[in-house]
């Protein structure tokens, strides 16, 4: 396997290619430098709410366009099918519970977060001289040392948890005294409270915008973490009854517009062919009624079936990643980080992480290449199932518990959990709940501690 760790950074090394007679074109190719990186991270967004994965009540030609210029990921999963735990997994490349923040979410009244001392992406690749600037929702911890200027990101710009986490949104709901005003932050400074959350597309969208431009010179890293379409929906006048789907239709179709504005300032900039862009969602849509959908995937939100954990994926590299290709192989957001790592060859944590470079995989979409095994957790951080190739077992299920456990599936025939084969199959059920729960214990043995703010 070629090692992506060659790009060439030596005079040696090209008299060396040089004397092999590789060509200038190709000693060029091998001198590639480092990407800028951009990862668009929705909240709560349905397998199925974009046209290329199957929508068609929402428009969404910006992310239908990239998915035409890279590649789409059928089978991508989050590592928890809620907020916190699953942007943990993304920063840090483990599961949650390797990391402590496997239990539901932080709220304004925790006084917990993601320790400091994990070695988060952004840290990582500054060590290469990457700009590093979160957009949007953080959620990993909302007091000063916790937050993202403390994290390894140089700049920040928006809500520290979930929008739905705003004393103006409970005080509507008829419960007043439920949590504090909610903040927006630009770096460390709270400007404003209980901002009007038509507008948050928006101003994270002109805030990216205006961050690369004043990074187009240097390698970036933009983490893009939108709060939509988490409820409450919003969206700007100008998207107010543009879809088919209503208010979440609309939500969608303002983020779709976004990525748009942000590959048009690539363009201009003239950086596209030098960006990597992935666009992705923290978990599965919350089932609610004329909201998110995530057909033909069971269950939605905070399950451990596919609708809680399996989401849309797009990565698009132009001329390194194929264009126009679907890859039906398993891969995780905890592969981001060592993925990332690997290409720019910046160093891994020093800490045990989960993921794996999938950069193989990318490279050769249509082949599938993998068998190793990946556990779901529900909401309440308990382990309930796992998959292992096409097969994914359950052993248990949250306020389901009359369901006729165990549960086994062959998600490539049967993507919807439909049809239980557990009974011809219990050779396999025993093999693969040893497995799942083996990997467990040794997580929970060596689980990190988060850090708490007194």
């Amino acid at each position: 396997m070629q090692n992506r760790r060659g790009f060439l950074k030596s005079a040696g090394m090209v008299g060396l290619l040089a004397l092999s007679g590789c060509s200038l074109a190709s000693k060029m190719k091998s001198m590639h430098k480092n990407p800028n990186i951009i990862i668009v991270f929705t909240d709560d967004q349905g397998y199925g709410d974009a046209g290329c994965f199957g929508a068609t009540d929402i428009k969404t030609p910006n992310i239908d366009q990239l998915a035409a210029d890279g590649i789409k990921l059928t089978d991508f999963y989050v590592a928890a099918p809620v907020c916190t735990p699953s942007r943990a997994a993304l920063m840090t490349g483990c599961y949650p519970k390797r990391v402590g923040l496997h239990k539901v979410v932080i709220f304004p009244q925790d006084k917990h977060g993601l320790n400091p001392s994990e070695q988060l992406l952004p840290e990582l690749l500054k060590t290469k001289g990457y700009a590093t600037a979160c957009i949007g929702k953080w959620h990993l911890g909302h007091h000063r040392p916790l937050m993202p200027n403390a994290q390894g990101f140089d700049h920040y710009y928006g809500l520290p948890y979930s929008n739905d986490m705003s004393h103006l949104w409970f005080k509507k709901r008829g419960v007043p005294k439920g949590y504090p005003e909610l903040a927006f932050y630009d770096n460390e400074k709270v400007i404003e409270t209980e901002p009007d959350q038509r507008y948050l597309t928006k101003r994270y969208t002109e805030n990216a915008c205006q961050w690369i431009n004043d990074n187009k010179d240097n390698p970036f890293f933009l983490y893009l973490a939108h709060s939509m379409p988490h409820v409450p929906w919003y969206r700007s006048e100008d998207f107010e009854g543009t879809s088919q789907r209503g208010v979440y239709g609309d939500v969608i179709e303002e983020i779709d517009h976004s990525v748009g504005q942000i590959v048009k300032q690539l363009k201009e900039l003239k950086l596209e062919d030098d960006t990597l862009i992935i666009f992705t969602s923290d978990n599965g849509g919350q089932n609610i009624p004329k909201g998110a959908r995530n057909e033909p995937l069971r269950g939605a939100k905070g399950t451990s079936w596919e609708g809680g954990l399996r989401v849309p994926f797009i990565i698009k590299y132009p001329g390194r990643l194929s264009a126009g290709k679907v890859c039906k192989e398993f891969v995780s957001a905890m592969d981001i980080l060592p993925t990332l790592c690997e290409l720019t060859n910046a160093p891994l944590p020093k800490n045990k992480i989960d993921g794996q470079d999938v950069w193989e995989i990318l490279s050769n979409p249509t082949k599938q290449q993998s068998s190793r095994p990946f556990l779901y957790y529900a909401r309440d951080g308990v382990l309930e199932a796992i998959r292992m190739g096409d097969w994914k077992l359950h052993w248990r299920k949250e306020r389901q518990a009359k369901l006729p456990f165990p549960l086994l599936y062959n998600l490539r025939d049967d993507i919807s959990e439909t049809t239980n084969l557990a009974d011809k199959n219990p050779e396999l059920v025993d093999k693969l709940q040893k497995l799942a729960f083996e990997m467990d214990r040794e997580i929970t043995q060596n689980a990190r501690k988060v850090m708490t703010v007194e």
